[in-house]
This record gives structure tokens, sequence and C-alpha cells, in this order.
């Protein structure tokens, strides 16, 4: 959730949570909208109508269902498209993949999730549950912690006090000592580790991107841990992943 509107406008609010319904369920009819959303049924259809009038929904002839148009898409590309360090990471994101034959993302940090821009297979990678623009929490992502240790301790704490620090598994840290003890780590050594805290039998690296005194993403590399060691002084994908972040950080002066 983000933060609370001063003066919500009611109908927009409506207009969202048909949208948010119809990203869950993908298609669906005016009754069942009605329905779940707990909305008249002419409501939902002058919703509905209109979204559809700027394009944003299309309705199915046949079946009477309505879906979310590319138009998102379209507007999430651009968007997409006008981050800098996006422009600069996307082909060398590639590049690590190819070179560690494993998944490599490239994230930025929005409203307090993670949030991925970009993401490249090599030729051994798992297929993950990730896609460009989907979301997951900070605390328990090597990507997370990478960015959150080079975040202002008060930016930090209002993350953590908007989604918390819950238990994604075992691993997880869910201690706010022990995670700022681990974001501490994470300075000191340049890169942080994800020890199958967000997914069981994964391994994850990640290196913070930074310009200037900010930091403005990160980019991970993910893997089995039996092919991703937890020897980090010895690990082969460390020095990979370091040398293409500090590569992306110059190029983002040129932009």
């Amino acid at each position: 959730m983000g933060k609370s509107a001063k003066n919500p406008v009611r109908t927009t609010e409506k207009s969202l949570q048909i949208i948010s319904e119809l990203t869950r369920v993908g298609e669906a009819r005016v009754t069942t909208l009605a329905s779940e959303l707990e909305m008249g049924k002419s409501a939902i259809h002058n919703h509905l109508t209109t979204l559809e009038e700027h394009g944003y929904v299309i309705k199915d002839p046949e079946t009477k269902t309505y879906r979310l148009s590319l138009k998102f898409l379209d507007i999430g590309s651009q968007i997409r498209s006008k981050k800098g360090v996006y422009k600069v990471a996307e082909p060398k994101i590639q590049e690590l993949a190819d070179a560690s034959g494993e998944l490599v993302h490239l994230v930025i940090e929005e409203d307090g999730k993670g949030v991925y821009l970009c993401r490249a297979k090599g030729e051994r990678a798992v297929d993950l549950d990730t896609y460009v623009g989907c979301r997951h929490h900070m605390h328990s992502t090597a990507f997370g912690k990478a960015i959150l240790s080079h975040l202002p301790t008060e930016r930090v704490d209002e993350i953590i006090d908007r989604h918390g620090l819950p238990e994604i598994t075992p691993q997880t840290i869910t201690s706010y000592d022990d995670l700022l003890k681990e974001l501490e780590r994470t300075r000191e050594r340049g890169f942080a580790v994800d020890d199958e805290e967000r997914l069981e039998g994964l391994r994850c690296i990640a290196a913070p991107i930074r310009f200037e005194s900010d930091v403005i993403g990160a980019i991970s590399i993910s893997g089995p841990t039996a092919r991703i060691s937890d020897d980090w002084e010895s690990n082969e994908f460390v020095n990979q992943l370091c040398r293409v972040a500090n590569v992306i950080e110059l190029n983002k002066y040129k932009v």
C-alpha cells in the first residue's frame, strides 16, 4: 500500500479496484466483478466502458468478459525506457547472463519494494517467478539488501514500517537488529547475498549501483545452491558482478 491520500477521489479508487481485480483474475464479466468488489453492476459497467473508451480495457464480444489491454505494457515500457540506469545497464545485464550462464536481474527501489526493470537468462539459468515489473520485499532479497545498505537509516525504517519483515522462507531475516547487521556486512564487502531467504534452494548475489552519493539500483545473479557457492571469498560470480556494476556506474555519468 502507498501513502493514504488526504482527499481520495472515490470514483478513481473504484476504477483502480476494478483494474486490480482484472490484473488478479485475467478476465471477468460485469456480474463477477460486481460480486467480488461488492459494487453495483451498473457502476461496474460504467467504469469498464469508460476504461474501454480510453483503451485500457478490452471487451470480448463473444464471452462478454473484460480484460486489461496492452496499453499498460506500453506505458510501463515508456517509463522504463526513460530510466537512465536501464539505458546503460540493459546490454550489460545480457553480457553478464551470457558470461555467468545464470539468471541476472536489474532492480530499482520504488515505494519500498524492489521492482524488476530487466532480466536476462544464461544458458543454465533456472526459470524463476520473476518478470519485468514484478515487485518483491527488500529484506529477503540480495538486490534489496544491496540497495538498503546504501539508503539513509530513516528511509530503511520507513520501508520496514510500511512493509514489515515477513518470513518468506525459514532463512529469511525477520529481526530488525539482524537486518541492520547484515546491511553493515553488505557495505563492508561491497555485495549482498540471499542464501535461500526468498526461495529455498536458490542463492543470489547482488551489487549496488551508485551514482555520486545515491544508490540507484542493483544487479543480481541467481542460481541453485549447487552452482553458487557460499564461500564468498572464492565465489567466481562475485568479481564478475562487481565489475559489471562498476562499469554501469561509470557509464551512468554519460547519460
